[in-house]
């Protein structure tokens, strides 16, 4: 019997978040699964959603895998996933699909992000997504060492337009590719033509219909509101 209840509590330990630390920073949860965290692979839901998990591979900022992302998946807790397949499943009705770029993000990728932008020296990838910034102005409101993916209830995407017979789709423009840093991504930016704020606007409708609210400095970032576990971060890895 006292196995049984060590047992039980170990497991509790793992799966209950624990709480914020006392200046208000995220604590980091103790699951090592994705089961422990209670996160879900999307697919589950939305079998045939569209993914390109940037950072699973290495047409990213950083220009290589992340760490921690030892899979091409979307992973979200289950309010999250279950709201995001929702506004999959309405959108078809207009003969649009998402397409998901990143999910749950581990912490460890988090600290492979900084580490990248101390870096100064390396700068392969500043034509593709910091063309106009310096790399030194990358960490603070571009790169933060915490970021809300790691709460689980954060997701990247766009919104694709297919074909009548929903053979073919198409990324629709939005002024900017995934991950551009600068202000041109910024949701309302003035930067970007009548077409591509319409087209932001359609994405930001059908994710807000669902409960999820747009970061203003990025077109494609959205977060469940209320977000299931607010206080807590986790560092399993996607696999």
């Amino acid at each position: 019997m006292r196995a049984e209840l060590a047992t039980f509590a170990a497991l509790a330990l793992a799966v209950l978040p624990p709480l914020a630390h006392a200046d208000g920073t995220p604590a980091l949860s103790p699951a090592t699964t994705a089961a422990q965290a209670g996160l879900v692979d999307i697919r589950q839901l939305a079998p045939d959603i569209a993914e390109d998990i940037k950072y699973a591979g290495s047409d990213n900022f950083v220009g290589a895998p992340v760490d921690g992302y030892l899979a091409s998946k979307c992973l979200l807790l289950k309010p999250a996933a279950e709201a995001l397949a929702r506004v999959e499943r309405d959108l078809r009705a207009s003969h649009q699909r998402l397409k998901v770029f990143d999910c749950y993000r581990p912490a460890r990728a988090v600290k492979h992000f900084v580490r990248w932008a101390g870096d100064l020296s390396d700068q392969r990838t500043k034509a593709a997504h910091y063309p106009r910034l310096d790399k030194s102005a990358l960490l603070g409101d571009y790169i933060a060492p915490v970021s809300g993916h790691s709460r689980g209830a954060t997701v990247d995407l766009t919104l694709m337009q297919c074909d009548a017979q929903d053979a073919r789709c198409t990324p629709l423009d939005m002024g900017t590719d995934f991950d551009y840093f600068g202000t041109l991504a910024n949701t309302d930016s003035p930067e970007a033509t009548p077409a591509q704020h319409a087209n932001r606007d359609v994405l930001k409708r059908a994710m807000e219909r669902e409960g999820f609210r747009n970061y203003a400095m990025e077109w494609w970032h959205y977060t469940l509101a209320p977000e299931p576990t607010p206080n807590v971060i986790y560092d399993v890895p996607v696999q």
